[in-house]
């Protein structure tokens, strides 16, 4: 069972690393015939601008950077991409331009021009999103980014884990139940809250202060799953049931849930910097609500 636990953290792990407003943009276009790859970042930390860049084969490629502050009414500045050796002595190219640097949790929108051998370019294309979010965030110590990352990856293993035993195997359902609890907890709950602050300034910015939907659906699987081990609570039958079985019921519905929060994209309606208070005068890490991207 350990196996199947292993395949569904897996697959969880690939759609949050495919999908959510901060993962790189990834696309394609045509030169001379050929597909050249690209990937824009949407994510950035606030210690220098980011640096935009395609692929330029044999520098063939040259374009423009258009970009503004979002949310606002602001015009776009239009911004000369510039052709540099990325490979040298080796023909390979990219072109370049950066966006400049904000405060946390401080976005910007843009979107690229190119012309190429094969014609003119727009990136993303029409009929799409029209723009590329870009937001910036504070740096984060890897001592406290990194357990926070594994704890939350060993919480969807041991929760999957303890959801096949509410199925197959009653005898464990009690053991991996509070196991998964207690790695959520710590690694949620307690590292969760330390990574946003250093990120953008805040501990909590979900309910009821806010309405990031990472912090709100963390705090609904975390009591999904205290509901579960309390249903647990008491001790086991030999033959590891509950009484009722209604224990096993809460695990399986909870584990349920897990899989439901994490295939909702993570950073939806995140922490974002309020550039008409800034006008204003106002200190940027008291400018910070949360937004609707």
């Amino acid at each position: 069972m350990w196996v199947i636990a292993v395949v569904l953290m897996a697959a969880a792990y690939s759609y949050q690393k495919r999908t959510g407003p901060t993962h790189p943009l990834k696309g394609s276009f045509l030169v001379d015939g050929a597909d050249v790859r690209y990937e824009l970042l949407r994510s950035h930390e606030t210690t220098a601008g980011a640096l935009i860049e395609v692929p330029s084969p044999d520098g063939k490629v040259t374009g423009v950077l258009s970009w503004k502050n979002y949310p606002t009414k602001d015009a776009f500045t239009r911004q000369e991409m510039v052709v540099h050796e990325f490979v040298p002595d080796e023909g390979g190219k990219v072109l370049q331009a950066s966006l400049p640097v904000r405060p946390a949790a401080g976005k910007i929108e843009y979107f690229l021009e190119l012309q190429t051998p094969s014609g003119a370019v727009r990136v993303p294309e029409a009929g799409g999103e029209s723009e590329i979010l870009l937001r910036y965030k504070d740096p984060v110590p890897g001592s406290i980014l990194w357990p926070h990352i594994c704890a939350m990856f060993f919480t969807m293993l041991i929760g999957m884990r303890a959801g096949l035993s509410a199925l197959f195997q009653p005898s464990t359902v009690k053991r991996y139940a509070w196991m998964t609890l207690l790695i959520m907890t710590t690694g949620g709950l307690v590292l969760g809250p330390i990574v946003q602050k250093y990120a953008f300034g805040a501990y909590w910015t979900g309910f009821p202060w806010g309405y990031d939907l990472t912090d709100n659906k963390l705090l609904i699987m975390w009591a999904v799953w205290l509901i579960a081990c309390v249903w647990m609570g008491g001790k086991a039958r030999d033959d590891g049931s509950t009484s009722g079985g209604l224990g096993r019921v809460g695990v399986m519905l909870a584990s349920v849930v897990m899989v439901a929060v994490y295939l909702i994209p993570h950073s939806m309606q995140g922490s974002e910097l309020d550039y008409s208070k800034l006008e204003q005068g106002v200190d940027p890490k008291q400018a910070i609500g949360t937004g609707d991207k």
